[in-house]
């Protein structure tokens, strides 16, 4: 390294000395930086060169690996992503299957409430006629009563006037057999 050191500084003192300018070409300066570059050259492959080499290597073989894990990756989402697809379908088509049998149950259950209430208005229906018809018979039979009664009383007043017994009797039985029909 000394010795570099001299002939760069045997040089530069050459070119001071003539007082040359930047520019003009010395061939002691020419020779001198090519002696320089191979000398660093050399060092640099025997040195630098297998490292530099070694890291280039090493980072193109990671470089290849990502790629590989990332087609591999890609790969895997592409099929991750087919198998959602398929998966959401089917569940949409499930999800399909069960509004139907949602929408049959609840026409099913419409139709039976129906029949239900309209059997039960039947019912409420017959109930009250029953009902009205015994309420009606039980009014007709109370004033059955009641006109007898009136009658009765009519025909004691009127027979007491104009009539003996057995003509009252006789009266009262056709009057109530009128009745009747």
């Amino acid at each position: 390294m000394m010795i570099i050191s001299n002939l760069l500084l045997l040089v530069f003192s050459e070119g001071a000395e003539k007082g040359g300018s930047p520019l003009d070409v010395n061939p002691g300066v020419i020779l001198w930086t090519v002696v320089t570059f191979l000398f660093l050259l050399l060092v640099l492959k025997k040195f630098a060169w297998k490292p530099i080499l070694n890291s280039l290597s090493e980072r193109e073989n990671f470089i290849k690996d990502s790629l590989e894990k990332a087609d591999k990756a890609q790969k895997d989402a592409e099929k991750l992503i087919a198998e959602n697809k398929a998966n959401l379908a089917k569940a949409d088509e499930e999800a399909q299957k069960i509004i139907e049998q949602s929408r049959d149950l609840a026409e099913k259950l419409k139709a039976q409430i129906l029949d239900e209430s309209k059997n039960q208005a039947k019912k409420m229906i017959s109930d009250a006629t029953q009902e009205i018809e015994r309420k009606n018979a039980e009014a007709f039979s109370k004033l059955k009563e009641q006109v007898a009664d009136i009658a009765v009383n009519a025909a004691e007043k009127i027979l007491k006037e104009n009539l003996n017994k057995e003509s009252q009797i006789k009266l009262v039985n056709k009057y109530l057999d009128d009745l009747k029909n």
